[in-house]
């Protein structure tokens, strides 16, 4: 009986284990998918109720039809880009969880990892294998390509720049962030200019096949249009999924993710365990770093031309989602971008729609992103899945 007894108590807490494994792996995709779903829902009905009110003033076009026509491509693009921001906004979250220090370099170091991706598919390129590699093959070398050296050169940047800085006033290390910034900018424009890939560099790509049609709306009795996903946005949504699922499995089931969760929450006590606090904060760098490295190679694949300054506006962006879903949440980092994303992409469809073209929708997306940055910190300066932390003093 004993024997017996000791066995139903394993199997209960194996059950248990497996549980909480699935609930810290799986359990925050459930929290953003519901917020997709809200986001979609929520601001399909404010478009519709809109589209509703202003029928009767509108005589040139059916305007509650060509609302719910487009509504579905709405919706995909608005998930397109809430990815792009989510994952640029986890190595921020990232570092911040564990230093309190807002890295405005990681814009930069996306900036980096695109051009990885476009040195290495110019190398495949003039070789002649580009169009002979098989498209999954190319996606993953040049994803690890840009994981590898965006990590690392994550790491070298906290090690010069922001190591020697860590007890100095707040404000001293981020004048060194936008330093660095500025450093990898002209940098990177050097490097491109100097050996033929040019300011404004082409990442080329294998032939990743045709877009897949979802579903056709109809626009009149015999026209239909397409609702449509590109494969290179498919790819970007998958990836950004399975880089959620990885960065939560080792911050919450690795003994090295304990060691980063006890640094973020009380580096002298961490260190007093006999955790090493600054391999600790450089592994967190290169991980924040691989992440930023890895949405810029699928943001280049994705939009095809690159420059030196392609990571500022989506770096302070991915800081707006960062703050908008609680900095130093890695959940939130996710629920920020996709939100952000879902809010951009309906003021940039629906605007010149409601306004008959007075207002070009895409000039006032970004209006709206900062704009949510400004009421996030005077209403909710935690965010919407952040917690109110009490500093001591």
């Amino acid at each position: 009986m004993a024997v017996e007894a000791t066995t139903g108590a394993e199997l209960v807490i194996g059950r248990r284990s497996f549980r909480s494994f699935m609930s810290d792996v799986f359990g925050p995709l459930l929290q953003v998918f519901l917020f997709v779903l809200g986001s979609a829902v929520v601001l399909g009905g404010i478009v519709l109720l809109l589209a509703l009110a202003l029928r009767g003033t509108r005589t040139d076009i059916d305007l509650l039809q060509g609302t719910i026509t487009i509504l579905p491509q709405v919706i995909i693009d608005g998930l397109v880009r809430g990815f792009l921001y989510a994952t640029i906004a986890l190595g921020y979250t990232m570092v911040y969880g564990v230093l309190e220090f807002i890295n405005f370099a990681h814009g930069e170091i996306f900036m980096v990892g695109a051009f990885v991706g476009a040195f290495f598919s110019a190398a495949l390129a003039s070789s002649g294998m580009l169009t002979t590699l098989s498209p999954i093959l190319f996606v993953i070398a040049a994803v690890l390509l840009g994981m590898a050296v965006s990590g690392l050169l994550a790491m070298s940047i906290e090690r010069v720049a922001y190591r020697p800085l860590r007890n100095a006033p707040r404000l001293v290390p981020l004048i060194s962030a936008i330093g660095v910034s500025l450093v990898l900018q002209d940098v990177m424009r050097m490097i491109a200019v100097n050996t033929g890939l040019g300011f404004n560099a082409q990442f080329r790509t294998p032939d990743l096949g045709q877009p897949l049609v979802l579903a056709q709306m109809p626009i009149s009795d015999e026209r239909t249009i397409p609702v449509s996903i590109d494969s290179r946005s498919l790819i970007f949504i998958v990836v950004a999924i399975l880089m959620l699922i990885g960065l939560n499995y080792l911050v919450n089931i690795t003994k090295l993710g304990k060691a980063i969760r006890a640094v973020a929450q009380d580096r002298p006590a961490a260190s007093l365990m006999g955790i090493d606090v600054n391999r600790v904060i450089a592994i967190t760098f290169l991980i924040g770093g691989a992440l930023g490295g890895a949405a810029g190679i699928l943001f280049g694949m994705r939009v095809g031309t690159i420059n030196p300054y392609v990571g500022f506006l989506p770096g302070l962006k991915a800081f707006t989602a960062a703050v908008l879903g609680g900095i130093g949440n890695i959940t939130g980092a996710m629920v920020g971008g996709i939100v952000l994303g879902f809010l951009e992409a309906f003021v940039a469809s629906y605007l010149s729609l409601f306004t008959r073209g007075q207002f070009s929708g895409a000039s006032y997306a970004d209006i709206v992103a900062f704009s949510i940055l400004i009421l996030i910190l005077i209403f909710r300066p935690s965010g919407l899945l952040g917690e109110v932390v009490t500093q001591k003093v």
